[in-house]
């Protein structure tokens, strides 16, 4: 088994978000194949997208993003390395995000992350994207530890029509997420990783 130091010199370092029962990873959102076009689309989920404000713009931080990133390019030519990094950063976590910031790059990226959740079946893993067709056109198995959620483009509309699971942004009360009457915490919920939960819908932030 590779060491610690090894896997982070092989995929970057995790990230442990305050609001999360578990670790996660991401990549620069301006890095986002779909999501920096839809950040210029009045209404989309994206429009004022989190991932660039308040600490999000530190250079520290955007380091670390970008040095994930290049990661993760690393990995479309040879993933071994990646892989194992992934398997020994999550394999100990009971709960783990993927991107926090930024989405998928590639059909081969998603393979990747399959793989990884195949190897850590103790992990639940949830990964939200906007990338549709690159979860779509997979054609192998998916393990039911990974919970693959297919992320609504605009504001108020109807959760994607898929295989996968869903989710929703909406701004009508009608959101089953409870993180902001519980100090923008998870608390003891994990709906996000629940595969029998076909859409969460998240509040808007203002």
């Amino acid at each position: 088994m590779i060491t610690i130091r090894e896997a982070q010199s092989a995929c970057g370092t995790t990230s442990s978000p305050s609001k999360m029962p578990g670790k996660a990873i991401g990549t620069p959102a301006s890095k986002c194949i779909t999501g920096s076009k839809l950040r210029n689309v009045p209404g989309s989920v994206c429009e004022g997208c989190y991932a660039f404000l308040h600490a999000y713009t530190w250079p520290v931080v955007q380091n670390a993003y970008m040095n994930r990133w290049d990661k993760v390019m690393q990995s479309k030519d040879n993933p071994d390395p990646w892989i194992q990094g992934m398997v020994r950063l999550t394999q100990n976590e009971e709960y783990f995000r993927w991107d926090d910031s930024g989405d998928l790059q590639g059909n081969w990226h998603f393979a990747n992350i399959v793989e990884v959740a195949k190897r850590t079946p103790n992990t639940h893993h949830w990964l939200p994207t906007r990338e549709y067709r690159m979860v779509e056109e997979y054609q192998g198995d998916i393990p039911t530890n990974l919970v693959v959620r297919e992320s609504a483009h605009m504001v108020d509309a109807p959760p994607p029509i898929t295989k996968f699971n869903t989710s929703t942004v909406v701004t009508d009360g009608s959101e089953t997420c409870p993180s902001l009457k519980q100090g923008n915490s998870c608390g003891d919920c994990r709906t996000c990783w629940n595969p029998e939960v076909k859409n969460v819908s998240y509040k808007k932030h203002k």
